[in-house]
């Protein structure tokens, strides 16, 4: 008993031994932009098979420390993560208009699906990842490009959208669209009004799409994001960060993934 015992510590320490978070910067080009996503995986998870592959798409902001240590979480998970880079050059800000201005080149326009797809590709280029098992998560404006991917029937099993902005399902939705959608939204959002929410769902509804949407009483815009208190200090209404929520949240994504990868992780 002592010997079997001795061998199952050797191997757990082994095991450990080998597993290493690696991070790349994975560079790529398109239309005359350059591009730095973020790659994060464990090293002990990958080993010798292909894992689920989980896009991050950031907020409004930009590819920042949130998103990257978001990615970081989801590696732990076992999954491969890629946060996007979706402005160009890795560029981030911390100013509200300039994210506003960054933002609206994108949103509502067909160049924000067709930069997730690049970084869909990336993802898959990697080697690394089981093609029958993608997904992707957003955060604000992340939320709105996750939704838009999957709209284009993307090979994604499912996205989450934490404290998203919506885009209604086109007209070709219900055709098009693999994905399972979780859509995780703070009851008390002034940036996301009800009519918006209703259109959102009624059009998810007559597209007959995979859904559930989830409102959290007493959060506000960008839950998840523990800077968001200093953003709403420097001026910025609307956001607040609620770390109750946010675990809660985070919970629901992680079940959300096991259920619809068809397996558990880590």
């Amino acid at each position: 008993m002592r010997t079997f015992i001795g061998l199952l510590c050797l191997c757990s320490f082994a095991a450990l031994a080998r597993s290493e978070m690696v991070t790349k910067t994975i560079s790529y080009d398109a239309n005359g932009t350059s591009f730095r996503s973020f790659l994060v995986y464990d090293s002990g998870q990958t080993t010798g098979k292909k894992v689920p592959g989980v896009l991050v798409f950031p907020e409004w902001w930009g590819l920042n420390d949130f998103d990257k240590q978001k990615g970081e979480e989801l590696a732990r998970l076992g999954y491969v993560a890629l946060v996007v880079d979706m402005y160009g050059d890795g560029r981030s800000t911390t100013n509200p208009e300039e994210a506003k201005a960054l933002a609206g080149q994108l949103y509502g326009k067909p160049l924000m699906a067709e930069r997730a797809q690049l970084g869909l590709d990336q993802l898959q280029k990697t080697g690394l990842v089981d093609d029958s098992k993608l997904g992707a998560i957003g955060f604000c404006l992340g939320g709105a490009v996750s939704q838009a991917l999957a709209y284009t029937g993307a090979p994604l099993k499912g996205i989450v959208s934490f404290h998203g902005a919506l885009i209604p399902a086109p007209a070709d939705a219900g055709e098009k669209t693999r994905a399972r959608f979780l859509l995780l939204h703070g009851g008390l959002d002034p940036l996301v009004t009800k009519d918006q929410v209703e259109a959102f769902l009624h059009a998810l509804n007559q597209q007959k799409l995979n859904y559930e949407f989830i409102v959290y009483s007493g959060a506000v815009h960008a839950f998840m994001n523990p800077d968001a208190d200093k953003i709403h200090a420097a001026g910025m209404q609307g956001v607040g960060y609620n770390p109750e929520v946010a675990g809660r949240a985070w919970h629901e994504m992680e079940e959300f993934f096991r259920e619809a990868f068809g397996a558990s992780q880590g």
